[in-house]
């Protein structure tokens, strides 16, 4: 080939070279990047796990998460306590506090970082409790506060006085519209209402991927989660408009894993559907409920205190700005109306350098990242939205 003009010949030159000094680099850097992990879990450990997070699971709302099958196990020496994570671009990605005996948790935690050494992967862990941030930081972890868990408890809630004003006007709206809510366990449905369930959730997602990984189980139906809520929001003519669904947190307790919802619905079905769910809690035998996480929280509830430092108000608007992609401010917002008790939750990382890359890794677990749909898990599943 002749170029009648040097210039093209040149363009041509350059950009045929470079695009191949690309492709040998990245060919470099897909050979020496760490191993991915994919779940190995028997039967065995699947009924072992089940076990733990039944004896054990009430100290942590997100015991039950680990029963997701997308997620490896890295068991203690005695097989009392296990810590359920995901590697993820070269990150084992842990969530919640490891399950089990708390005496077997510094065992689990160092063959845990024993593994990630082995494989070069770097250690983080997202949205444990505090004690397990004790147990990190004592592992050799740094641990910084990452958002707040909005708890309800059931004996105090209640719509009177001012506060309340906002969810009992919705509330009121919703029932005078025509509006029904059915609660339900999963061992107490009927085959045909469990398909409508999920068939509905299906629809009311909003896009094809499917989001959640830390505090979601993304699963619908499966017959081992007999002791999950379901809560079925109906309008006038029966049509189910939204959708709550909860996993069980401890002997007492309920932890919210899916919610979903109709936009065409009546405004404040959200709120008709938790206030059933606290109204139906004492005949089910649930005393405190977990709704979703809200991250960074104390950075909106003091960004409009008086006296709020620049630092904190330029945290306050970088946040609000990253809400107009994934719904920090309007989760922080959907809680708060509902005057819960905020419990803090942590992130634990080896330094401060690798950060940026743990957030990378994060986001792509949740599927918050383009392309970053998670792997489908087997069995019955359902996608998740609003997902804690």
């Amino acid at each position: 080939m002749r170029f009648v003009h040097p210039l093209g010949g040149e363009a041509v030159s350059y950009t045929t070279g470079m695009f191949g000094l690309l492709s040998v680099a990245v060919a470099v850097v897909l050979l020496l990047r760490p191993a991915h992990r994919l779940p190995q879990r028997t039967a065995e450990d699947d009924l072992i796990v089940r076990d733990l997070v039944r004896r054990h699971g009430g100290a942590d709302s997100l015991g039950y998460f680990a029963l997701r099958p997308d997620k490896s196990l890295l068991w203690a020496p005695s097989r009392r306590a296990v810590i359920a994570y995901r590697v993820v671009n070269g990150v084992s990605l842990a969530s919640g506090d490891p399950i089990g005996m708390a005496s077997q948790w510094p065992q689990t935690i160092a063959a845990w970082l024993r593994d990630c050494a082995r494989h070069g992967w770097t250690p983080a862990v997202l949205g444990c409790g505090n004690a397990a941030g004790r147990a990190y930081r004592k592992a050799g972890l740094d641990v910084v506060e990452l958002g707040d868990e909005a708890i309800l408890e059931v004996a105090s809630f209640g719509l009177d006085g001012r506060a309340m004003r906002g969810v009992r006007q919705a509330v009121a709206r919703v029932r005078r519209a025509g509006y029904t809510c059915e609660v339900s366990r999963l061992r107490d449905l009927t085959p045909e209402a469990l398909a409508e369930a999920k068939q509905a959730a299906d629809a009311f997602r909003d896009g094809r991927v499917e989001r959640g990984f830390s505090m979601a189980l993304s699963r619908l139906g499966d017959p081992g989660d007999e002791d999950c809520l379901f809560v079925v929001g109906r309008d006038a003519d029966g049509r189910i408009r939204g959708l709550l669904h909860y996993v069980p947190w401890g002997a007492d307790g309920l932890s919210l894993d899916l919610m979903r919802g109709d936009r065409t619905a009546e405004n404040g079905l959200t709120e008709f559907m938790v206030v059933t769910t606290m109204t139906a809690a004492p005949e089910l035998g649930v005393r405190r409920i977990s709704l979703n996480f809200a991250v960074l929280r104390s950075v909106f509830a003091r960004a409009d205190e008086l006296g709020a430092g620049p630092v904190l108000r330029l945290s306050h608007h970088v946040l609000r700005a990253a809400s107009r992609f994934w719904q920090i401010e309007s989760l922080y917002r959907a809680n708060a109306k509902y005057q819960p008790a905020w419990q803090p939750r942590y992130l634990c990382f080896p330094s401060v350098r690798e950060l940026p890359r743990i957030a990378v890794a994060a986001l792509s677990a949740e599927a918050f990242l383009p392309g970053a749909g998670r792997r489908p898990a087997p069995g019955p599943s359902a996608p998740l939205e609003l997902s804690r």
